[in-house]
C-alpha cells in the first residue's frame, strides 16, 4: 500500500468537494441565523418555513459530516465510540472481504456456470482459425521454446538425459527381444543376404591376400620340416580354403550354410531361454553402457537435438513451424464447428477451475486478508479516502438539501394540522 502522486491529486479533488459540502452547511447555518432573526422580527409566515428548512438542512449536513468523517478518522479528534472505522476495523474488513469473495466469487457453482455461459472453447476455436492467429501462436511458441532452451544449462540436461537413457537401457531386457528378432529373421531367411555378403567378402579377401595366407599357414608347420615343404603345405592349404569358400559362395544349399542356419536358430533360442546366455548378454550390455565413449555419445545427443530445435524454431519455413502452424489452424477450425469437442474442452476447463477453487480457495482468500492486514492503517485510510472521498462528499451535500426539504414539509404539515 503506497500513497502515490495520483492519490495526492485525487486527494486535492476531495478537499475541493469538502469545501463545497462545507459551504452548503455554512449556507444553511447562515440562513438559519437570518431566518431566526426574521421570525423574531415578525417578518411574516415565510420566515418560519425558511427557518425550518435551514434548521433541518443544518442538522442533516452535520449528521452526514459526522458519518462521513467517522469512516476515516475521529470527528474533531474526540474518542467517540464507533468512529475512525477504517483505521480501527481494517483487519476485520479484510477478513470479511476475503470471506465475501470466497463465498460469492470463488463458488464452484458460480464459476462453472460462468465458464459454461462463456463458451470459451468456441471462442478459442474461432480465434485460432482466424487469419494470422495460427502464425501468431506459432511465433510465440517458437519464442517460448527458444527461451526455455536458453535458460537450460547444457551440462544439466546432458546429465539428466544420460542418466535417463542409461537407466532405461539397463532396466530394459535385451537378450529375449534380440533372440525373438533373430528367430524371426532366420525363419524368414532374412540373414541369407548377410551370409552372402560375408562369403563374398571372404572370397575376395583370400584372393587379394594369397601370399599373406600362404605365409601364415606355412609358419604353423613344424620347425624340422624343409622350407619348400612348408611352402607346398601353405599353397595346398590356401587352395583348399579358397575352394571351400568358393563352394559356399556358389552353392546356396552348401552344408556350411545349413550349419550357419542351425547355429543362428540355436543361438536365438538360447537368447530367449538360456539363463547363462541371458546373464552374459546383460553383463555385456552393462559394460557397454559404462564405457565413457558410450556415455559421451548419449550426452552429446542433447547438443544435436538442441541445435536442430533452435534452427527449426528460428526458421519460419521449417518443417517444425509449418507443422505447428497447420496443426493450430486445423485444430481451431475443428474446434469452432465441432459442438462435441467444444463441450468436452469446456468440461475440462470447468473441471480444472473446480479443482483450483477446491484446492486453493483458502490461499486465494488469505491473499486478500493478509494483504489488507499488512497495510498501514493511516496510509490505507488516506488512500481509500482519496479514491472514494469525493463521492462521499455528495452525501453531505445531499444530507443538507434533503434535510432542508424534509424540514419544509414537516413545518408545512405542522402548520396545516
Amino acid at each position: 500500500m503506497r500513497y502515490t502522486a495520483a492519490d495526492e491529486a485525487k486527494q486535492r479533488g476531495v478537499r475541493r468537494m469538502k469545501l463545497v459540502a462545507t459551504g452548503f452547511l455554512v449556507g444553511a447555518t447562515v440562513l438559519y441565523v437570518l431566518s431566526t432573526w426574521a421570525v423574531r422580527s415578525h417578518a411574516g409566515s415565510w420566515a418560519g418555513y425558511v427557518q425550518a428548512a435551514a434548521e433541518a438542512g443544518m442538522v442533516g449536513g452535520l449528521a452526514d459530516w459526522f458519518a462521513v468523517t467517522a469512516l476515516f478518522k475521529r470527528p474533531l479528534g474526540l474518542p467517540i465510540p464507533h468512529t475512525a472505522i477504517l483505521p480501527t476495523k481494517k483487519d476485520q474488513f479484510g477478513r470479511s472481504l476475503g470471506h465475501f469473495v470466497g463465498e460469492n466469487f470463488l463458488s464452484v457453482e458460480v464459476v462453472r456456470a460462468r465458464l459454461g455461459a462463456l463458451g470459451a472453447a468456441r471462442r478459442l476455436g474461432e480465434w485460432l482459425s482466424a487469419p494470422g492467429s495460427a502464425e501468431r501462436v506459432t511465433r510465440e511458441a517458437a519464442a517460448a521454446l527458444r527461451g526455455a532452451l536458453a535458460v537450460l544449462r547444457d551440462e544439466d540436461v546432458q546429465a539428466v538425459v544420460g542418466e535417463a537413457v542409461t537407466r532405461r537401457a539397463q532396466a530394459q531386457p535385451v537378450a529375449q527381444p534380440v533372440g525373438a528378432l533373430l528367430e524371426r529373421i532366420v525363419a524368414e531367411g532374412g540373414h541369407k543376404g548377410v551370409v552372402d555378403l560375408l562369403v563374398n567378402r571372404a572370397h575376395d579377401w583370400l584372393v587379394e591376400r594369397r601370399e599373406q595366407v600362404i605365409s601364415t599357414i606355412s609358419s604353423e608347420a613344424p620347425g624340422w620340416t624343409p622350407k619348400f615343404i612348408d611352402r607346398q603345405v601353405g599353397v595346398q592349404g590356401y587352395k583348399e580354403l579358397l575352394r571351400f569358400v568358393t563352394h559356399v559362395r556358389d552353392d546356396p544349399e552348401h552344408p556350411a550354410r545349413g550349419a550357419v542356419d542351425s547355429f543362428l536358430a540355436d543361438f536365438a533360442q538360447e537368447l530367449q531361454s538360456d539363463a547363462a546366455t541371458i546373464a552374459r548378454i546383460d553383463r555385456a550390455k552393462a559394460q557397454l553402457l559404462a564405457r565413457p565413449e558410450v556415455q559421451d555419445l548419449i550426452a552429446s545427443a542433447w547438443n544435436a537435438v538442441r541445435g536442430m530445435i533452435l534452427a527449426a524454431a528460428d526458421d519460419e519455413d521449417s518443417q517444425l513451424r509449418r507443422r505447428i502452424r497447420d496443426g493450430v489452424a486445423n485444430f481451431g477450425a475443428r474446434l469452432a464447428r465441432d459442438a462435441r469437442l467444444q463441450a468436452k474442452l469446456d468440461g475440462w476447463l470447468q473441471d480444472a477451475a473446480e479443482h483450483v477453487i477446491d484446492t486453493y480457495r483458502g490461499e486465494i482468500t488469505s491473499l486478500i486478508t493478509d494483504t489488507v492486514a499488512s497495510w498501514d492503517a493511516a496510509d490505507a485510510s488516506r488512500k481509500i479516502e482519496a479514491n472514494v472521498g469525493r463521492d462521499l462528499q455528495f452525501i453531505r451535500i445531499n444530507g443538507t438539501v434533503v434535510g432542508a426539504i424534509a424540514g419544509v414539509l414537516i413545518h408545512t404539515l405542522t402548520a396545516v394540522v
